[in-house]
């Protein structure tokens, strides 16, 4: 009943996404909580931080990854906050006008904050006892002017923090930092919680695929900066990740399921390893492809074609091949400059932008 409501009271509303008066951030201390600011949001968040003591050491090469982890709950907060800011002050297209309902939803979006909150406090806590740089929070941008994209929009963003998870325990696995992962697998467990919400109010199932679509850490990296307008700080020196060009995916938010071309664009300038192909539409259609993850089966490559250049800018067309691969939910599409990846961690070095982001959404009513 309560997704009906949702989808009716919003069908007719439209707006500008509006932002908390004095801040996108929540009035409680937050990024550093007190003592008592803490115990506040820990009581909200239905939890407290763990009181278990950190490990003895952590290597290097692991810094990055509970960096990208905070600077990812950074933005969630400030998304979750303005959200919440715009539905409680009825901003146009994000008004719920059943009582009951406001109030429920209301209620679960605070609960969700303050567990981003913690999980932020968590990254930056790992991130600082170990010697790296915490990122503080931006000022951010969200793309969304009424509640069902807000809600889509958060149901995506949370797919990819999924995926990025997966990457950060095979990570931390792979340089030997065993201790965190428990943690790590926590949180994943936390968020799935989260998006089966999201997924059921936008008329989904609540379990998107039996096993969810990985990522990897430069593709979310990369899909953050979109709602970055500035940081108090130099991303690219504080955080040792790849930032790649967006791969924008005509209707990506809501793609039928079934077999279809999709029409892809990228912004190549200043990427080093597109030289041999800009300009050159015969070129890129034989040389480049389009990659995709779904759940955790193998990277998917297709050749790209009807390639078109404007300048440095490219656009193609790719397979989406629905059927045969069951591609429910969230796909990753990534531009390559090659294919038969034996593994997700291989891909990156053959990218030219990513991520792109697909989703196909089966309505249950």
């Amino acid at each position: 009943m309560l997704c009906k409501n949702l989808l009716s009271a919003t069908v007719f509303a439209s707006g500008a996404l509006a932002y908390p008066a004095a801040s996108q951030l929540p009035d409680d201390g937050f990024p550093s909580p007190s003592t008592v600011q803490l115990q506040n949001i820990n009581i909200a968040a239905g939890g407290t931080l763990s009181n278990a003591p950190p490990p003895p050491a952590l290597n290097a090469s692991s810094i990055p990854i509970f960096q990208l982890i905070n600077f990812n709950e950074n933005f969630e907060v400030a998304f979750f906050n303005s959200l919440i800011y715009n539905i409680t002050n009825d901003v146009s297209g994000f008004q719920i006008p059943f009582g009951a309902e406001k109030a429920s939803v209301l209620s679960v979006l605070r609960t969700i904050l303050a567990q981003e909150e913690l999980h932020a406090v968590n990254a930056a806590n790992v991130v600082r006892h170990f010697g790296g740089t915490v990122p503080v929070p931006c000022t951010y941008k969200f793309p969304t002017t009424d509640l069902i994209g807000a809600l889509g929009l958060a149901e995506t963003f949370t797919a990819v923090v999924l995926g990025t998870l997966q990457d950060a325990q095979q990570g931390l696995s792979t340089n030997g930092d065993h201790g965190p992962v428990r943690a790590v697998g926590s949180v994943i467990g936390q968020e799935g919680e989260q998006n089966g919400f999201f997924r059921s109010l936008l008329n989904a199932k609540p379990s998107e695929k039996p096993f969810l679509t990985t990522s990897v850490a430069p593709f979310a990296f990369s899909a953050l900066q979109e709602f970055v307008v500035s940081c108090p700080f130099d991303i690219k020196a504080t955080i040792p990740i790849p930032i790649f060009p967006t791969l924008a995916v005509a209707g990506g938010g809501d793609v039928t399921p079934l077999n279809q071309n999709l029409t892809f664009g990228a912004d190549l300038t200043g990427v080093a390893a597109a030289a041999p192909f800009l300009g050159n539409p015969d070129a890129a259609a034989k040389g480049l492809f389009v990659t995709y993850f779904s759940g955790q089966n193998l990277p998917l490559s297709v050749p790209i074609h009807d390639v078109n250049f404007h300048g440095n800018a490219i656009s193609f067309q790719a397979e989406f091949p629905y059927s045969a691969n069951v591609l429910d939910g969230l796909t990753i599409a990534s531009l390559t400059t090659s294919s038969n990846f034996a593994n997700p961690d291989a891909v990156p070095a053959a990218t030219l932008a990513a991520p792109g982001l697909i989703q196909v959404r089966v309505s249950i009513l």
